[in-house]
């Protein structure tokens, strides 16, 4: 009989009859499929073995006298379709009849080979005993490959098959819907089927390649149909813990972690965009328009993809240290996609909300699932990573939320967190605290803009906003409220490193936490760490940020010890060691109970005189200025304190009137030493500016518009404004006017118009203290002789912007700032390295570049005293001056002029 004939013959049957001859027919069969050519004739014996003959094979047999013989071909044939198709979808067009007809025909066999492989599922689920995959084990195989092809196929369609889409669509959606239920099948039978702990290599090596084709699919399916994709990878997460302790050592961990991470980070990129898309609408009733059901949908999508997350590492935690990367990078990137990172878009608050709960709620338990592995800890603690910007603030918080969790955990995890790497084989890895301050230094633009996240809630009062300081601070506080003892070392070292960094934001925060740990130890703690700071700021070489912030931390320290511990701190620094003063000028006087803090003014007083005496004593030499300068930093300290006693009082005035009767504007523009004393010169002149006398007065104007003030250093320019501005609490005597106010008013005018910004800004704020208290307002009017002066006084005065920036160009703006200051900042540290490995020799005196001799300087000095004391005489009796002198100021010249003919004629003699 041929095999038309027999074909013929068969499909005439009734299923008795099948019954009958299956031993006999059925191999037929197999050989005549395995051997044709043909597609249709393929594709018509596959259909009549499975509708008429597989009916008759017990579960046993399906396998051997079926399966393994039929499907690889169906497989085989499969991929022809495939790439028929591709060869002759160029040529499709509703022209061109013949290769429309002949592209349907192939998508017609795939639609019904896709039937046929779904009744081979149908039947073998009809069994009432359960199949073993030994009994099937060609079937998961091939309809997973044909499932794939299918899925990967209807993707591209819509490329492949370009504007011609219409022509075959029809056919291309009955194809899809027979591999989803063909899918849907196929999962319900494995469902049904349990390996025990005894099943042989074979069938968990069959159920593994179950899996992970199916793992496959999901990354063909994930934009093709949300509910199938969800299903798939349900069954993925029920079959791996169902049967766990057979699989676990041989599934792709890796790949799947991924894959659920991808799906997780895809499905809440999806809802931000449906989002935004409702936003856009503006419609008054959301609920009503299409974009919120598929808001709705990928939430919801993102929720499982969270949950199941959870589960997986739950159940699977021993085997994801490959895949703690992923984790560690789906933190950071969701938590970029929430405010307040400034790249999050921007939605509607109610839907923004309904995506947080969905997905950051699971995605905490995730962290809490992590704390314990090693990796992870070394994936977010790493010391040489550099975060994307728009990652530095989610590193941030991911480490403060770390901080949050870790007082529950053992011991184990917190060593892992808390120590950082303590062997050289280890890989590398920071403690936490040190983390921490280093992600909030690189937040510069978050710091700045600022951005606002919750508070704390107290005693029941509403959640408020806080800044990014504030909510580092509070939870590194509330950390190290919980420390176990044997971790403080670790936490000290932190803190001490970013007090020694350059950042002074970032210091500031170590100082608020290193406070609080003072406050909430004990009074020992505070003093031994006090000592340490101040021996720390003896051992800095010369001012710099390091000497800034230590000195910072010491002033908010001194505030928290008890009177004895305070007592016991100024005999062990005393202020009357030169050594000592560098501590004594960096404090608050007022942090010192009142016992202590008048014996550190007197010591304090009393060194200062000394080092003026000394100074004196050598001559007024520029290489012993050092010394006075330091004492006079510490009185400057004096003075910003608490109003002192009368003999306080008498004492520092004596000082500064010696001093001011020694500067001359020509040395202090050339010897930075100088300036050093003028800038603190200037700045106790305006806290006792009530009690200087008038001749300090006029030599301070005298030395002040003596200087090329553009070409000072901005220290010393800005301790000029400060005594300025102090100007406006005085009546300047009559006697003195002409020689202070048209200086004054000319110093104002100069500064206001100075090229740096940041001088401008303190002039304004000067002039404006000046402007709001004197009496001398003609000094206002002559300082602004200069229109674009007097606008720019008069904006500021009136807090007038002169343009409303945009929100992205001032995060732009301030994104560029933040860049610039952070290199600087690491320029400072660069630099201070280099010191630290180079260190600096001092040069002797006699190495610097020529001084003049003491002899000089008293020429200079007094030279400079008579000349200034002239020229105020002669703007006295200027021309535009309506009195005339008294008679005895005659006299008096004609005396000065005989004294002066004197030392001119001695002076030449000696010559």
């Amino acid at each position: 009989m041929s095999q038309a004939t027999l074909l013929e013959e068969v499909v005439q049957w009734s299923p008795e009859m099948c019954r009958q001859e299956v031993r006999v027919v059925l191999p037929k069969l197999v050989i005549m499929h395995h051997n044709t050519d043909s597609w249709e004739e393929h594709i018509n014996v596959f259909q009549i073995i499975v509708d008429m003959f597989l009916p008759h094979l017990p579960l046993v047999e399906l396998e051997e006298e079926c399966f393994s013989k039929v499907l690889p071909k169906v497989v085989l044939m499969f991929t022809g379709f495939l790439e028929e198709t591709s060869k002759q979808i160029g040529g499709l067009s509703s022209q061109n009849a013949e290769i429309q007809a002949f592209l349907r025909s192939i998508l017609q066999m795939m639609v019904q080979t896709l039937e046929t492989l779904s009744g081979c599922v149908r039947h073998v689920c009809s069994f009432e005993e359960a199949a073993s995959l030994d009994s099937i084990r060609s079937l998961p195989t091939c309809v997973l490959q044909v499932l794939k092809d299918t899925f990967q196929h209807c993707k591209e369609s819509e490329v492949m098959y370009s504007g011609r889409l219409s022509l075959v669509g029809d056919l291309l959606q009955c194809l899809f819907k027979e591999a989803y239920s063909l899918q849907k099948g196929l999962m319900e039978l494995l469902e049904k089927i349990n390996l025990e702990n005894s099943a042989s290599r074979e069938e968990i090596s069959d159920l593994v390649t179950v899996i992970h084709s199916l793992l496959d699919i999901c990354s063909v399916i994930s934009t093709l149909d949300i509910a199938l994709y969800a299903n798939t990878w349900k069954f993925i997460i029920k079959q791996s813990v169902k049967h766990q302790s057979v699989v676990e050592e041989h599934l792709r961990h890796t790949d799947i972690a991924s894959s659920l991470c991808e799906g997780l980070l895809a499905s809440v990129c999806s809802s931000l965009e449906l989002a935004e898309q409702v936003q856009q609408t503006g419609l008054q009733e959301v609920a009503q328009c299409a974009e919120y059901k598929l808001f709705q949908k990928t939430t919801k999508m993102s929720r499982f993809f969270a949950n199941t997350l959870v589960h997986y590492i739950k159940e699977f935690k021993p085997f994801l240290s490959k895949s703690c990367t992923h984790f560690y990078q789906l933190c950071l990137q969701v938590l970029s996609k929430f405010p307040p990172s400034l790249t999050a878009p921007s939605v509607p608050p109610g839907l923004g909300e309904e995506l947080r709960a969905a997905v950051l709620v699971p995605m905490d338990a995730v962290l809490t699932q992590l704390l314990p592995l090693r990796s992870f800890a070394e994936c977010v603690l790493t010391p040489t990573r550099n975060c994307r910007p728009e990652l530095t603030l989610p590193q941030c918080l991911l480490l403060v939320d770390v901080l949050g969790k870790l007082f529950s955990q053992p011991e184990d995890t917190l060593r892992l967190w808390y120590d950082g790497s303590q062997f050289s084989e280890e890989t590398p890895r920071l403690s936490i605290f040190e983390a921490v301050f280093l992600s909030f230094r690189h937040c510069p633009l978050e710091r700045a803009m600022p951005v606002r996240l919750p508070g704390v809630m107290l005693h029941g009062q509403a959640q408020v906003k806080v800044s990014l300081h504030q909510h580092v601070c509070v939870h590194l506080c509330g950390c190290v409220a919980a420390l176990p003892a044997q971790h403080f070392p670790p936490l000290e070292r932190a803190l001490l490193g970013a007090v020694l960094q350059s950042d002074t934001q970032t210091a500031l925060l170590a100082t608020d936490v290193w406070c609080f740990l003072a406050r909430y130890g004990t009074a020992e703690l505070c003093l031994h760490h006090v000592i340490i700071i101040a021996h720390l700021i003896k051992s800095c070489p010369n001012e710099g940020y390091r000497l800034t912030h230590l000195g910072l931390l010491l002033r908010r320290l001194l505030f928290l010890m008890t009177p004895d511990h305070q007592m016991e701190f100024v005999k062990r620094f005393a202020p009357s060691e030169e050594d000592n003063l560098c501590v004594w000028r960096l404090i608050l006087l007022r942090s010192l109970c009142s016992e202590v803090r008048l014996h550190v003014e007197r010591e304090v007083l009393s060194r200062a005189r000394s080092a003026l005496d000394a100074w004196q004593g050598s001559g007024y030499r520029l290489g012993s200025m050092n010394t006075l300068n330091k004492a006079l930093g510490c009185v400057l300290v004096v003075v910003r304190g608490e109003p002192l006693q009368a003999e306080c009082l008498a004492s520092s005035l004596k000082v500064i009137h010696h001093l001011w009767s020694l500067m001359c504007a020509n040395q202090v523009q050339v010897h930075p030493s100088l300036q050093d004393t003028l800038k603190l010169l200037l700045s106790i002149s305006a806290n006792f500016i009530k009690n200087i006398e008038p001749q300090a007065t006029i030599q301070a104007f005298s030395c002040l518009s003596g200087l090329h003030l553009q070409q000072c250093p901005d220290d010393l320019v800005l301790a000029a404004l400060e005594f300025l501005a102090s100007m406006g609490k005085v009546f300047i005597p009559s006697d003195i006017q002409s020689q202070v106010l048209p200086r004054l008013s000319s110093l104002f005018s100069t500064l206001l118009a100075h090229e740096s910004w940041l001088i401008s800004q303190h002039a304004l704020e000067a002039f404006a203290i000046f402007a709001e208290v004197t009496n001398h307002e003609e000094v206002i009017s002559q300082s602004l002789m200069s229109e674009e002066t007097k606008n720019k006084v008069v904006n500021f005065l009136s807090k007038t912007v002169s343009a409303q920036e945009a929100e992205k160009a001032r995060v732009e703006r301030m994104r560029v700032e933040a860049n610039t200051i952070e290199k600087h900042s690491e320029g400072l540290e660069t630099e201070q390295k280099t010191h630290v490995q180079t260190p600096a020799v001092e040069e002797p005196l006699a190495k610097r570049a020529r001084q003049e001799t003491s002899k000089d300087e008293e020429y200079e000095r007094y030279l400079h005293a008579a000349e200034s004391a002239l020229k105020a005489l002669q703007a006295i009796d200027a021309p535009s001056t309506a009195s005339s002198p008294p008679q005895w100021v005659t006299a008096r010249l004609q005396a000065l002029q005989t004294l002066i003919s004197q030392i001119s004629t001695s002076t030449t003699n000696k010559l």
